[in-house]
């Protein structure tokens, strides 16, 4: 599993960044629909708890997919940083202890991996998707809030994958 650098933290912060603030509707419009405007945020946040999911796999090719990626963003975040505002790269941004998923849960993750991939070809939040669950590659393991609410996460997805398997643990 690879470690999350400053430089992947700040990639995942500018992806959430970028999301919300082309979402943002304007305070006027938000208060005329609140629920409506909200439910365009669904999209990106499932797909956010998606890729931290996926981070918390440690093998198979989805775990190999998800490291990759961390790893990509961590170079671009740390060139980003290095380049644009002079930073030092290379600097971990804390991790903290995951709970890694049971075989139940990686089975859950796979069947989420088939509904993610179909999501993205056929739906018109395609891009969103993706750019959550890049996010939630980034955050996933971030010693911040975003890497706290891997844990809950994995215990969803070991619970629910226990479920649907009708596998006592």
């Amino acid at each position: 599993m690879n470690i999350v650098t400053v430089g992947g933290v700040t990639l995942g912060l500018a992806l959430l960044i970028w999301h919300i603030t082309t979402w943002w509707p304007g305070t006027k419009t938000l208060r005329t629909n609140p629920a409506g405007h909200a439910g365009a945020l669904l999209p990106f946040l499932a797909a956010w708890a998606y890729g931290v999911l996926t981070i918390l796999t440690v093998g198979g090719i989805i775990g190999w997919i998800a490291d990759t990626t961390l790893w990509i963003s961590n170079w671009l975040g740390d060139v980003a940083l290095v380049w644009g505002v002079g930073g030092e790269p290379g600097q971990t941004a804390g991790t903290v202890a995951y709970l890694p998923l049971t075989q139940t849960g990686t089975a859950l993750v796979l069947l989420l991996t088939v509904a993610v991939l179909a999501a993205v070809k056929k739906s018109r939040w395609g891009s969103d998707i993706k750019r959550g669950a890049w996010c939630g590659i980034c955050l996933g393991t971030s010693a911040g809030v975003a890497g706290f609410a891997a844990v809950p996460l994995a215990q969803a997805a070991n619970w629910a994958g226990g479920a649907l398997y009708g596998v006592v643990a």
